[in-house]
């Protein structure tokens, strides 16, 4: 039951950064102005497009190494994998919450965290 919940749980980090993947380099100017309007001035976000691509390319990365991670038959490689790759996700949301928004913590940061104690749970 708890591989069950952390698989989950990784499957809903991974859509998530698949979705800010897309809001990051597809949709900068309109999603990513709403989410980030705290974050940065209105006037930023033109000039800022190419970078929050970039970003959102390593988004994407994630995303494929947490999905890889599910898809893994090896549950000693699964997990493994797993855990390096929800551990870079919460490196890069407390990164944001400190240096962006805190909100970053809560969006990002806390689903990777719950996710990482159901896998080391799991196993």
């Amino acid at each position: 039951m708890l591989s069950v919940i952390a698989n989950i749980l990784v499957a809903v980090v991974a859509l998530e950064h698949l979705y800010i993947l897309w809001m990051e380099m597809f949709a900068w100017e309109t999603a990513g102005k709403k989410t980030f309007k705290s974050a940065l001035p209105e006037a930023l976000f033109k000039p800022t497009k190419g970078l929050a691509a970039n970003q959102g390319l390593y988004n994407g990365f994630l995303a494929a190494g947490l999905i890889w991670s599910l898809l893994i038959s090896d549950p000693v490689w699964s997990v493994n994998v797993g855990i390096f790759f929800l551990s870079c996700v919460i490196v890069a949301g407390l990164y944001g919450a400190f240096s962006a928004t805190k909100k970053i913590f809560f969006v990002q940061a806390l689903p990777a965290i719950l996710a990482l104690l159901f896998v080391l749970l799991a196993r």
